[in-house]
């Protein structure tokens, strides 16, 4: 599961709102249209939608009540539309908070922030021996603390939310390093490396963390 899901058809607002939410530490996935959304959202879930109201396709609205039909995910609206009847709509259907276009960055983040914050402080990952706290990205192996990198813990948390699943190689890379990234798809395979070394796993005969040939990885 991705932190942030940004629906957002303004590919040079999106960019942007993604490179900042990723220096804060936030694993982070971008589409342009509702239906994309949707799809996205059903397939992966996300902590926190932050959604548009006007799209190529399906307006915000529309994605809005989609999603609240599956989930009690938090939803920040973020709209041009400053009108008192669009904003009602958008609480009506179950939106967290409903923000104005031009929006301060900061003042954005601070909100998504307070959000995680109130939502998720104390969620906890526990499984197979491995206890992760998304609030403080901390780590415990086998009882013991466990230092990861920020990387390290990304992906990490992502293979345990979705344990005994298995997840494809260009999936993990582009949530946790993000399809825009410098990076190459080698560095997924050396943070794999690492992190069963941290788990204690042998590469040959791994209990944790698998090989799916021809997939990925999964966490079991």
């Amino acid at each position: 599961m991705t932190d942030i899901l940004i629906v957002e058809d303004d590919k040079e607002l999106s960019l942007l709102l993604t490179d900042f939410l990723r220096a804060e530490g936030y694993t982070v996935s971008a589409v342009e249209s509702g239906e994309k959304a949707v799809s996205l959202f059903h397939k992966y879930g996300a902590r926190l939608v932050v959604l548009d109201i006007n799209l190529p396709d399906i307006n915000g609205f529309a994605v809005c009540s989609a999603l609240r039909e599956k989930a009690d995910t938090p939803i920040l609206i973020v709209s041009c539309r400053t009108n008192k009847e669009d904003k009602l709509s958008g609480f009506d259907l179950g939106a967290d908070d409903y923000i104005e276009k031009p929006y301060d960055i900061d003042i954005l983040i601070a909100k998504i922030k307070g959000i995680f914050k109130r939502r998720y402080q104390k969620e906890i990952l526990s499984a197979s021996g491995v206890t992760l706290n998304l609030a403080d990205r901390t780590a415990e192996i086998d009882g013991r603390s466990t230092d990861l990198t920020a990387k390290e813990f990304d992906l990490l948390a992502l293979l345990m939310e979705n344990r005994n699943k298995a997840l494809k190689k260009e999936y993990l890379f582009n949530t946790v390093w993000g399809s825009d990234s410098d990076s190459e798809l080698q560095t997924l395979h050396v943070h794999i490396n690492r992190l069963r070394s941290k788990l204690g796993d042998d590469p040959k005969n791994a209990k944790r963390l698998l090989t799916v040939w021809g997939v990925g990885y999964k966490f079991v």
